[in-house]
């Protein structure tokens, strides 16, 4: 069987929480109330000691009791029993998997609170969470670190302190809430409220209302459409070339100053011919 596989049943399998000054007392215990099943202590300490403990505090011989260490217990393959209790968890996971090869039913780990955090990867080679029972007597004390008080911290308050405390905060003076503002929903009168009295509605095609209120400075306004004053002849230049009054090229006179024919220039230039016309009938001649 591999290593990394138990055929332990998981209500068989169980963690007991335990400090380190209690876990002898403990497992001392876990034997004399399993005394006729056959038990295996094992531990990565020194296995000597633990022994030597047992002995003492046991008036009787035990017979059934083996204690060894993970290397002692990995070489002898013979060494088999129904209980196997772990006094400490083994650095690596696979480790403890060994363990539970040479027990064929029981098998309790005796976890103090620093040894927590190795009981996960175990957890995960199983592929399931191993069962705690807190024995009463052998338990350890878990220290709850003390709230500090924080700005931060919401305080608790009755129902009728909040409404005072929303009162305050709507009118200091009187402690009572403000009336609710009441909305309307005509856009109309919400328009009419917010629209300044000394503004001129303005026409789209009202130009001249338009120039005249928002020509401030009283002049004329000079981007205003002016009257264009005639173009007149004037003569010519020194080189032949007639001089007008105004800005007036040769489309509206003739270059000898002369003013052009209202037909001028004509519409039709000419007779219009059709590409594509053409086009079919050199096709066809083809």
């Amino acid at each position: 069987m591999s290593s990394t596989q138990s055929t332990i049943k998981p209500n068989n399998h169980r963690v007991h929480p335990c400090p380190n000054d209690k876990k002898l007392s403990l497992v001392n215990k876990l034997i004399s109330d399993n005394r006729e099943s056959k038990i295996i202590v094992v531990t990565s300490i020194d296995a000597k000691s633990v022994e030597d403990f047992l002995q003492n505090e046991n008036s009787q011989a035990l017979e059934n009791v083996q204690v060894v260490d993970d290397r002692t217990l990995i070489k002898d393959e013979t060494l088999v029993c129904d209980l196997l209790i772990s006094l400490d968890v083994p650095g690596k996971a696979v480790l403890y998997m060994a363990r539970l090869a040479h027990t064929t039913s029981r098998a309790l780990l005796l976890l103090n609170e620093t040894e927590q955090k190795l009981l996960y990867p175990i957890e995960t080679l199983l592929g399931r969470v191993i069962k705690q029972d807190i024995i009463e007597g052998f338990e350890y004390v878990v220290i709850e670190k003390p709230q500090t008080d924080s700005k931060y911290t919401p305080k608790k308050m009755t129902q009728s302190q909040i409404k005072e405390e929303a009162k305050k905060r709507y009118d200091k003076e009187t402690g009572e809430p403000k009336p609710k503002r009441e909305y309307s929903d005509d856009k109309k009168d919400f328009k009419k409220d917010f629209k300044r009295d000394d503004k001129k509605d303005f026409k789209r095609d009202d130009k001249k209302d338009f120039k005249k209120d928002f020509n401030k400075s009283g002049k004329d306004d000079k981007w205003a459409k002016k009257d264009k004053a005639p173009n007149k002849y004037l003569g010519k230049d020194e080189n032949g070339k007639a001089i007008f009054s105004g800005k007036s090229g040769d489309r509206n006179h003739r270059h000898d100053g002369s003013q052009r024919e209202e037909g001028y220039p004509p519409k039709k230039v000419g007779r219009k011919i059709n590409i594509k016309s053409l086009k079919k009938s050199e096709d066809k001649k083809d």
